[in-house]
């Protein structure tokens, strides 16, 4: 590896660093309790080098987000290239989301618990273009695909994955928060949350 090679990929690290650092504290302490300064001594360095990769906080939220969508996006896909079917990919799809969120919990915390948006200057978020866009646009291409096999009844498309989506979040977001409740075993309240919402759906 050459001495420009290595420097990308050490400016790389540190840029993954400040990113898992700023997610973290996010989530535990709360957008608004978490300045730039306080992420440098986190990491050990100067509030000067982070923002010679982030603008401001919110510059610094907003990466997390398409970082976290971008992570998202990629397994889904992945899991497109495995699957037989339109349905095969939508129900390997749902867990694979699920599982997503609990392997990364302060990153899902960040970008999909509302109350964090709150706190920043939300105007300076644009939807459409996103990262955020493109993975709920490809869910939405998965229901459509599966209407089109037959395999899930003709209905109102952005309806049917916006109520996918709010059953994912709800099951990810109770067992990334609620850790002390009596849930049965995480695979079969997975399996029961597809089943349900699938059959519900289907022609």
């Amino acid at each position: 590896m050459g001495v420009k090679e290595r420097k990308e990929r050490q400016k790389e690290n540190l840029r993954q660093e400040i990113l898992d650092a700023a997610s973290e504290m996010f989530a535990v302490e709360g957008y608004a309790n978490v300045s730039m300064r306080k992420i440098a001594e986190r990491i050990e360095y100067s509030p000067t080098t982070i923002y010679l990769y982030f603008k401001d906080k919110n510059d610094l939220l907003m990466q997390i987000c398409e970082e976290t969508f971008a992570m998202l996006y990629a397994k889904m896909q992945r899991i497109e290239k495995q699957s037989g079917s339109a349905l095969d990919c939508l129900e390997k799809g749902i867990r694979a989301y699920i599982e997503f969120g609990l392997q990364h919990p302060n990153h899902y915390e960040v970008t999909f618990i509302a109350p964090l948006w709150n706190d920043m200057k939300t105007d300076e978020y644009k939807y459409e273009g996103s990262m955020g866009e493109r993975t709920f646009g490809y869910l939405r291409s998965v229901v459509a695909a599966a209407i089109t096999e037959g395999s899930l009844k003709k209905g109102d498309l952005e309806a049917m994955s916006q109520t996918l989506w709010a059953g994912m979040h709800g099951v990810t977001s109770l067992l990334i928060g609620h850790t002390d409740f009596p849930f049965v075993s995480k695979d079969k309240l997975i399996r029961c949350l597809t089943e349900t919402m699938i059959q519900g759906m289907k022609a």
